[in-house]
C-alpha cells in the first residue's frame, strides 16, 4: 500500500511591482492556514517517509511548515519539474520515488494539481488553496500507481 499526500499551497501575498511570480511569498493567511491544515494532517498521526516540493517560495514555505508540524526530520526534495508540471511530469515524479518510501507529501500548484486529481480518482472540482487530497493506492511500488489501483481517502481544506 503506498499513500500520497497532494497539498496546494495555501494564500500567496499580493504580487509586488516586477516580481516574479516564483518568488511571491505566502500571505499571513497563507502561513496561519498552512499551519492548521498541516496540523489537522498531525493530528491523523501521519508518519511521512518523503515530502516533495516545487522550489517556488511558497510551496517551500508551506513545506517548511508542513515539516515542522508533522516533525519531519529528513531533507525536503525539491523538484524543478513541479513549478508549471504537466501531470504527465507530475506523475513521473511519484512513479519514480524509491519504494522504500511508503507515504508522500506532494506539494505544487494549480492547474496541475487539478489535473492530477483528475487523472487519478476522476475529481469533478477545483483543486482548492491549501486543499490536502489523501489517496491511496493498492500495490507494493510506485511505479505501479494508476487510476485502477487509486482511492480517495479525504480531502480537507483549511478552516476558512
Amino acid at each position: 500500500m503506498k499513500k500520497l499526500y497532494i497539498v496546494r499551497h495555501t494564500h500567496k501575498a499580493q504580487e509586488k511591482p516586477g516580481q516574479d511570480d516564483y518568488d511571491r511569498e505566502l500571505s499571513q493567511e497563507g502561513l496561519d492556514e498552512a499551519t492548521s491544515i498541516a496540523q489537522k494532517l498531525a493530528n491523523t498521526s501521519i508518519k511521512t517517509d518523503l515530502i516533495v516540493s516545487s522550489p517556488a517560495v511558497r510551496t517551500r514555505q508551506t513545506a517548511e511548515i508542513f515539516a515542522d508540524v508533522l516533525n519531519y526530520d529528513k531533507s525536503i526534495m525539491y523538484n524543478e519539474v513541479l513549478y508549471l508540471a504537466f501531470v504527465n511530469e507530475l506523475i513521473e515524479t511519484i512513479s519514480y520515488t524509491f519504494d522504500t518510501v511508503d507515504t508522500m507529501i506532494l506539494i505544487g500548484h494549480n492547474p496541475s494539481l487539478t489535473a492530477l486529481a483528475v487523472t487519478l480518482i476522476d475529481f469533478k472540482e477545483k483543486f482548492e488553496i491549501g486543499g490536502v487530497m489523501e489517496i491511496e493506492f493498492d500495490c507494493n511500488s510506485w511505479i505501479d500507481i494508476g487510476k485502477e489501483n487509486a482511492k480517495l481517502v479525504s480531502y480537507i481544506l483549511p478552516d476558512k
